[in-house]
């Protein structure tokens, strides 16, 4: 009930969790943003026409898909994880580009003041574009692919700020 009265106690809650399973506080602060852009666009996609969760799932895979070359089923299995949440186990570069695709897909929405699935799925595809040109130019420039079966949890803290990470 509280949080109810106080979103920011969950908020609180919820930063509190990540700590204790091991998660920087630099990651968190990605997290939470990522939380925040993703329930910007599904408000979008509500008042905008989604009404289903299938297309939710839908407008959620074409921006994958389109940011990363992969939806987010096969992206999963890519990680090796079954009922874990997908951006639980993404890294700093995976998180950004999610949220890059997502944050782009609600501006077009916006832009082209887009209802229906059609129009959104077609910007769900611009917006992931927008995010998957952005991790090409960069997977160029690093030489190494953004999107990994690595978990973001299966390294130590400790060693990934030696890393660099």
């Amino acid at each position: 009930m509280a949080e109810i009265e106080n979103p920011e106690l969950a908020t609180k809650r919820t930063r509190r969790l990540y700590k204790l399973k091991g998660y920087s506080d630099d990651w968190i602060e990605k997290r939470m943003r990522g939380i925040a852009i993703r329930e910007e666009l599904t408000d979008e996609w509500r008042e905008r026409g989604a009404r289903e969760q299938k297309d939710y799932e839908i407008l959620t895979a074409e921006i994958s898909q389109a940011t990363f070359g992969m939806t987010p089923n096969e992206y999963k299995k890519l990680k090796g994880l079954e009922r874990e949440n997908l951006r639980d186990h993404m890294d700093d570069f995976e998180l950004i580009f999610t949220m890059l695709g997502e944050r782009s897909t609600t501006e077009i929405h916006r832009a082209k003041d887009s209802k229906g699935i059609k129009k959104l799925k077609d910007d769900a595809n611009a917006g992931g574009q927008i995010a998957g040109n952005a991790r090409k130019e960069l997977e160029k420039k690093i030489k190494r692919p953004i999107a990994t079966k690595n978990n973001y949890l299966k390294k130590p803290e400790n060693k990934k700020l030696l890393s660099g990470e």
